[in-house]
């Protein structure tokens, strides 16, 4: 069975003499619970799985009998340790206080047991641990799956990767696309959307946060303002409401905003975004369009393209502390550029979609000379050297 490089730094993690609370964040479909099941197997600990997704589990007694059965457990175990795991665990009200009051009850000379914790809303988890667990925890963040992974794991191609993305459920449906195309859309997205979003967070409009995924995933690599975008939904709503529903997208791992690049951090947090699926699985599923009409294409292969190399930048980047976005001067624009501190690099990609504005990777090298650039596609950067890469590897 396929193991996600993570399988090491966790397994290690939870080998370790001392206690914690270590976490896995990630959308939806990003491994966490199969990864998890890994590493029980193999840890030579006891341990004891429980999932919130129950009926019963939405409330903090359950949390709390849980926790409990696990001391039960290691007590009459002669093993010196024990590994307790919740999956979903955003989803039982006030569990960031319920784990707080059971770990420090630990800490006072009770039972020596490690926690894992998983969650497909990074949005919530952040919230209970920044609230609550200050010092308790280490975050252990799982991406939707790469190219490398999805070739090595289920033989995809280049270009059954950037049509088909990284969802690996959906994988063995390839072959007969319209089962595939249901499977993202059910399975997925309006899980993702109904059981992670609007059952988690309060969404007064839930149909203009649905509408607006649907024009994220049409408009993935178009720059557009929120007063543009209010003119394309179908709701009536505010610049403020798109703001915090494009959050709340993102923080589940369907699409997000890319900030425009600025020194300023005032001009940075005003500009308009450019809209990027974080799965181009997204585009292809709701688009409608085969595989073989697209790749046939070229402005609508180019589109989803750039969206690709939009999304494994983003994936790449996480935890690395590096900022994706992209630049704009005088409708001369830059597709994507990291930043790390004060280091800069510049990506323009060649996917042969036909752009709003004009290539101004040597413009903003004037204004940044320090700044790398670097061309993706085309005559630059193989595709699939670049997706075999990390953001890090390019700053």
């Amino acid at each position: 069975m396929y193991k996600k490089p993570q399988f090491k730094a966790l397994y290690d993690r939870l080998r370790e003499p001392r206690r914690f609370i270590q976490v896995l964040s990630g959308p939806r479909q990003s491994g966490k619970t199969t990864l998890i099941g890994q590493v029980l197997k193999e840890l030579p600990v006891p341990s004891r799985y429980a999932s919130a997704d129950a009926r019963e589990a939405h409330a903090p007694a359950w949390l709390e009998q849980q926790w409990n059965a696990a001391r039960n457990e290691l007590a009459a175990s002669p093993a010196r340790g024990f590994v307790l795991v919740i999956d979903e665990i955003q989803k039982i009200p006030a569990w960031s206080e319920t784990v707080k009051k059971l770990w420090d009850e630990d800490t006072r000379g009770g039972p020596a047991l490690k926690v894992v914790l998983l969650g497909s809303s990074s949005l919530l988890l952040q919230r209970g641990l920044t609230e609550s667990l200050t010092g308790r925890f280490e975050i252990l963040r799982l991406t939707h799956w790469t190219y490398v992974e999805m070739k090595d794991a289920f033989g995809f191609d280049l270009d059954q990767y950037i049509y088909f993305g990284g969802y690996p459920g959906a994988a063995p449906l390839i072959s007969e696309e319209q089962r595939w195309r249901d499977y993202v859309r059910d399975s997925i997205v309006e899980t993702t959307i109904s059981r992670d979003i609007l059952m988690m967070s309060r969404v007064d409009k839930p149909a203009l946060l649905r509408h607006l995924f649907e024009l994220g995933a049409h408009y993935s690599g178009r720059i557009l303002s929120f007063n543009k975008m209010l003119g394309q939904l179908q709701d009536a709503g505010n610049t403020t409401t798109l703001s915090h529903y494009l959050d709340l997208l993102s923080a589940a791992g369907l699409m997000t905003g890319l900030r425009k690049y600025s020194a300023a951090p005032v001009r940075r947090k005003a500009s308009s975004p450019k809209l990027q699926v974080l799965n181009t699985a997204l585009i292809s599923a709701l688009s409608g369009s085969g595989s073989n009409e697209v790749r046939k294409d070229p402005a609508a292969w180019g589109r989803i393209v750039e969206s690709a190399v939009g999304a494994h930048l983003l994936a790449s980047a996480m935890g690395q502390e590096i900022r994706v976005s992209f630049w704009l001067e005088n409708r001369r624009e830059v597709d994507f550029i990291l930043e790390k501190g004060k280091r800069l690099a510049a990506i323009e990609v060649k996917s042969g979609r036909v752009r709003d504005g004009i290539p101004g990777i040597d413009l903003f090298l004037k204004r940044h000379p320090g700044a790398r650039a670097y061309l993706v596609g085309g005559d630059g950067i193989r595709l699939e050297e670049f997706f075999s890469a990390s953001a890090a590897d390019l700053i």
